[in-house]
């Protein structure tokens, strides 16, 4: 896969943004006299662009709401195309049959990883344990795709009172060697009955960065979600509140974090301040899995929020640099973002 990555953005003509938009989301007088792009409730974040000869532009970016909920299952036809050279007074819209435009397979660029990280404090071994292996092996099932890729990794981590984020089981593809490792858990597993619920955060956001800062050396885009289950609140003591909330909060952006509580000792408000992105709570354990299931849409939405759209621009060799403007429309909602692409080298013939 490193090769593939290295061979086709050695080929590639690298993009820079542009002012249309600027960083605060607003329109510059020019985009504003030519398009009616309405007001924004979706935001487009570009991760990567590129151009392959003969002709085909490629954006890689992710889709949220205002409110940071990922926006995924989007199609071609979700996008409209506005580009606008050194002859245009305007934007002109491409059209989505002779441009090609569509939403390609971004397994060869793209990896996500899913820290699910266990709190198996006594009480958990002694009261839950059975529902929540039967609600992590749910989960698990709802996340990994159907056919093992290795653009969908999961690891399983599990803390009790120690300083230690103990590894279940590593990164994986297979589902089996996942739901292997969650049946293997018994009531022997901790001898500490505490529970260091902010080291484990802090610990878990440091592996996201991690894995996400050594897929980007091979050259292959990723995000990581930290999913944290726990029925009480931090008894350690060894790190403070605010040391796991900083970690969150300065974590890569490409970083996504869920609490999942259970029962009557735990502190809703914190939990939800860890878990930035969803924070949900079970009752009883007889709700666990409904609300680990929950989480786990919320993972999947954050994994398939990331698009890479690709077209076949009609700008050819020597029309130089082009302003281009993506519309993004899913029912009601709308956004947009504009960057700029260099046509050196363009012909006809963009390979499909």
């Amino acid at each position: 896969m490193k090769n593939y990555v290295a061979a086709m953005l050695s080929i590639a003509l690298f993009l820079s943004s542009c002012g249309s938009f600027d960083d605060d989301g607003s329109i510059d007088p020019i985009a504003s006299s030519c398009l009616d792009l309405g007001e924004a409730n979706l935001k487009i974040s570009i991760q990567d662009k590129f151009t392959t000869l003969p002709g085909k532009v490629s954006v890689f970016f992710k889709v949220n709401t205002i409110d940071d909920k990922a926006v995924s299952g989007l199609r071609a036809s979700n996008f409209t195309i506005y580009e606008r050279g050194r002859n245009d007074q305007c934007f002109n819209q491409i059209s989505s049959s002779e441009s090609f435009g569509r939403i390609s397979p971004n397994t060869q660029i793209f990896k996500n990883n899913t820290f699910l990280v266990l709190d198996l404090s006594n009480s958990v071994l002694q009261s839950n344990l059975d529902a929540l292996k039967t609600a992590s092996i749910s989960f698990i099932n709802s996340v990994m795709p159907e056919e093992a890729t290795d653009s969908f990794q999961m690891g399983i981590y599990w803390f009790n009172g120690e300083d230690e984020l103990h590894l279940l089981n590593d990164l994986t593809s297979s589902k089996t060697e996942l739901e292997n490792a969650i049946n293997g858990i018994d009531a022997t597993i901790s001898n500490d009955p505490s529970t260091d619920l902010y080291g484990a955060i802090i610990k878990a956001t440091t592996l996201a960065n991690t894995a996400i800062a050594e897929q980007e050396k091979l050259d292959i885009f990723a995000a990581s979600s930290v999913v944290v289950f726990t029925d009480g609140t931090d008894q350690a003591a060894r790190y403070s509140k605010n040391e796991a909330l900083n970690s969150v909060n300065s974590a890569n952006a490409n970083a996504s974090f869920f609490t999942i509580g259970l029962g009557d000792e735990i502190d809703v408000e914190i939990l939800g301040e860890l878990g930035k992105t969803a924070s949900v709570i079970a009752d009883n354990s007889q709700e666990l899995e409904a609300r680990f299931n929950e989480i786990s849409i919320e993972v999947a939405n954050q994994a398939n929020s990331f698009y890479l759209f690709e077209y076949c621009s009609p700008k050819r060799d020597g029309s130089g640099r082009s302003e281009l403007i993506i519309q993004v429309r899913s029912g009601e909602d709308r956004g947009a973002i504009s960057t700029n692409f260099d046509a050196t080298g363009f012909t006809a013939g963009c390979d499909q």
